[in-house]
């Protein structure tokens, strides 16, 4: 494993690190990142912006807005939040494997005296309250996971800046987002700061060798860092996006996520279609979507687009039955 050491806070150029190791550093079968993120809501791949923050509140409150490569749901950073991602050459890529990830974090706070656990399809809990989403993006045998850890994060701006949607929070059998998270450093006995837990995540994952292996980021890589930021993770077009025109709207929370379609049809034909959710998949998930362009809308069409597709890999853990139901 190689460590790529990172104090850069500003989450465009952070998301853009991500991708660029991703992409590029196949010299190392896994890679290691820690950052923190200034104040910021990051977005799953496949979600519909708009929907998912308070946007009056986060342009009074100068909250950055960025969209991330993985699935999965909105979450707010803060300097009070450590973020981790490990990248790993896999060749199983069809299917998300968060709880294997997430032992590293769960293992560190056993050693600090605090039990918690993997529960859900990513989440890690201490009391039954999250304080850790895990997301994954999977790409050409490769898959890149991180989670964003709420370490002394503050919960009343969470709450305020993430406009969750009520499906979410009946599902999860709670009255509010706020009331289903915590802080780490609340079931702390000796208070640590972030940078402590930081140091301590470090070292754990290095256990057992004689020195953290570093790779040093050359004046190339980050010019090519700063490219992807400025061409992608700092665009309106990336992290907000086009909302299509439509005439049928349809949405359903599954066990494995929430997915939602915006669809144009005229005179029974698909002219357009969007998905939206917390779902998590691989892939880009217009390459889907271009394949409805055209389709009369009746339901035996629609099933022929699907058994095209692999959906286990573009909609992990949910059904081609559940997508036809999103659909139609």
């Amino acid at each position: 494993m190689i460590y790529i050491k990172n104090d850069d806070n500003r989450p465009q150029f952070n998301l853009a690190l991500e991708q660029y190791v991703f992409d590029n550093l196949d010299q190392f079968d896994e890679i290691f990142l820690l950052w923190i993120n200034e104040p910021s809501i990051i977005v799953g791949k496949n979600q519909n912006t708009i929907e998912e923050i308070n946007l009056d509140y986060i342009k009074e409150n100068n909250i950055n807005v960025v969209r991330r490569l993985s699935g999965g749901g909105a979450v707010y950073h803060d300097y009070g939040n450590l973020n981790y991602t490990i990248i790993s050459k896999s060749k199983e890529t069809s299917s998300f494997n968060f709880e294997a990830f997430s032992q590293p974090v769960i293992e560190v706070l056993a050693k600090l005296g605090v039990q918690a656990e993997f529960t859900g399809r990513n989440d890690i809990v201490i009391d039954g309250r999250k304080f850790c989403g895990n997301a994954q993006y999977m790409k050409k045998g490769k898959v890149l996971h991180h989670g964003a850890m709420l370490f002394d994060t503050d919960l009343n701006v969470l709450g305020n800046a993430l406009k969750v949607s009520k499906d979410k929070i009946q599902s999860k059998g709670v009255k509010s987002v706020r009331s289903r998270v915590t802080n780490i450093i609340d079931h702390l006995e000796e208070k640590i700061t972030v940078e402590d837990f930081k140091q301590l995540l470090l070292d754990h994952m290095f256990e057992g060798d004689k020195e953290i292996k570093e790779y040093k980021l050359t004046e190339e890589d980050y010019d090519n860092i700063n490219k992807l930021m400025e061409e992608r993770y700092s665009t309106w077009e990336w992290n907000f996006g086009e909302s299509p025109e439509f005439n049928i709207s349809k949405a359903k929370r599954f066990t494995a996520g929430k997915v939602e379609t915006k669809i144009d049809v005229e005179e029974g034909i698909i002219k357009d279609i969007k998905f939206y959710g917390d779902f998590f998949g691989g892939g880009e998930i217009s390459t889907v979507e271009e394949k409805f362009k055209g389709v009369k809308y009746k339901e035996e069409e629609i099933e022929k687009v699907l058994d095209s597709i692999d959906i286990g890999y573009y909609f992990s853990g949910i059904s081609k039955e559940e997508i036809i139901h999103c659909i139609i």
